[in-house]
C-alpha cells in the first residue's frame, strides 16, 4: 500500500470498527513466540488471573500517526526491563478505561484531556506473569506531553504507525526463554525490540489499521 494511514481516518473508523468486532486470537497468535508458554487464553483463566489495562494512545508527532510504548525499568513490581504500552492492575471500582488512563497518568504524567476512547482490543492471557491484559485504544489530535516516572520508565518511545505497517519493520531470532529454545517474532524499532505480549496487541492493532487503509484506498462506505 502506497498511501500514507491518516489520522483522521484513524478517529473516524477505528471506533467504528471496534464496535463491529475485532480480528481477536488469531490476530495475536501472528506474534506469539513458539513454542508458546501456554496455549490458555484469557476466557479460560478470567476468574483466577490478574486483571490490568495498558493504554495504546494514537496521536500526531509531525503530522504523522504515533503510538506510544514505555521501556520499563528494573525497579517496578512486574515486567521490568521490558517494553510495554503504559498500564497495570485495575484496582477496586475501577473500569479498564480508568485503569488505563490513570496508569498512563503515572508513568508517562499523561493528562486525558483531550483523549479520546476508541474501545477495547480483545484481551490477551499472560501465562508467566498470569497476567489478563485488556488493551483500550485511545485517539488524541494533539500532541501529547510526556514526563515519565524515573522509577518505572527508563525510555519513552515513540513510533510512527507507518514504521510498524511496513512489513521491514518484521523479524524474528531464536532466544533461550524459560528453559527452551523459542523463536520469537518481533518488531524492531533502532535498537529496541518488540515482542510477546506487547508485539501480540500490536499484531491486532494493525491488521485493523491496515483494513482502514484498504477502505480509504477503495473508497468504501
Amino acid at each position: 500500500m502506497n498511501k500514507t494511514l491518516e489520522l483522521d481516518s484513524i478517529m473516524e473508523w477505528l471506533p467504528l470498527r471496534l464496535r463491529q468486532g475485532r480480528p481477536g486470537l488469531q490476530a495475536q497468535l501472528k506474534m506469539s513466540p513458539w513454542p508458546p508458554p501456554s496455549r490458555l487464553t484469557y476466557l479460560d483463566v478470567v476468574d483466577t488471573c490478574i486483571k490490568a489495562a495498558v493504554l495504546i494512545l494514537i496521536y500526531p508527532r509531525e503530522s504523522e500517526p504515533h503510538l506510544v510504548l514505555i521501556h520499563r525499568t528494573g525497579l517496578g513490581n512486574h515486567h521490568q526491563n521490558q517494553i510495554s504500552f503504559p498500564g497495570g492492575g485495575i484496582q477496586a471500582g475501577e473500569s479498564i478505561e480508568q485503569a488505563a488512563l490513570r496508569e498512563a497518568r503515572e508513568e508517562l504524567g499523561l493528562s486525558p484531556t483531550g483523549i479520546f476512547i476508541a474501545g477495547q482490543l480483545t484481551p490477551l492471557y499472560v501465562q508467566p506473569s498470569n497476567y489478563c491484559i485488556f488493551p483500550v485504544a485511545a485517539l488524541s489530535r494533539s500532541e501529547p506531553h510526556f514526563i515519565p516516572c524515573p522509577r518505572e520508565v527508563a525510555a519513552v518511545i515513540e513510533v510512527p504507525l507507518s514504521f510498524l505497517l511496513d512489513e521491514n519493520s518484521l523479524g524474528q531470532e531464536k532466544w533461550l526463554l524459560r528453559g527452551r529454545e523459542t523463536l520469537v517474532p518481533l518488531y524492531r524499532f533502532g535498537d529496541h525490540k518488540i515482542w510477546g505480549a506487547t508485539a501480540m496487541i500490536l499484531s491486532e492493532l494493525l491488521e485493523i489499521l491496515k483494513e482502514i487503509m484498504t477502505r480509504d484506498l477503495t473508497g468504501d462506505s
